[in-house]
């Protein structure tokens, strides 16, 4: 049985940090590329970043490059996303899944509220 769940969002002001987490499946987790993707409130889900298997880090988005780090524990089949310096803009639902995403492998996701 897939299972992604995520954790770790909140209400933050400006400027602040969150690390969000990812607990995922083993069967799923092992073998694919993860991604964080996130949904702004009337705007379409989109990749943040991806990292594969040994770690390597991808696709980060323009509008999060130098203040998110994604990072992943093959040992604890967790994903996470350390967000550092965020703005009102990143307010978002934050989700995992692996890349390309499937669709019934969707969470429900970590709100993140950036406002101060």
């Amino acid at each position: 049985q897939v299972q992604l769940v995520e954790s770790g969002g909140g209400l933050v002001q400006p400027g602040g940090s969150l690390n969000l987490s990812c607990a995922a499946s083993r069967n799923i987790f092992r073998i694919n590329t993860m991604g964080w993707y996130r949904q702004a409130p009337g705007k379409q889900r989109e990749l943040v970043a991806s990292i594969d298997t040994k770690n390597v880090a991808a696709n980060i988005a323009d509008s999060v490059k130098g203040r998110f780090t994604i990072s992943r524990d093959n040992a604890k089949n967790t994903l996470y996303l350390q967000m550092n310096n965020l703005k009102p803009e990143d307010t978002a639902v934050y989700y995992c899944n692996i890349l390309p995403p499937l669709q019934n492998y969707w969470g429900q996701g970590t709100k993140v509220t950036v406002s101060s």
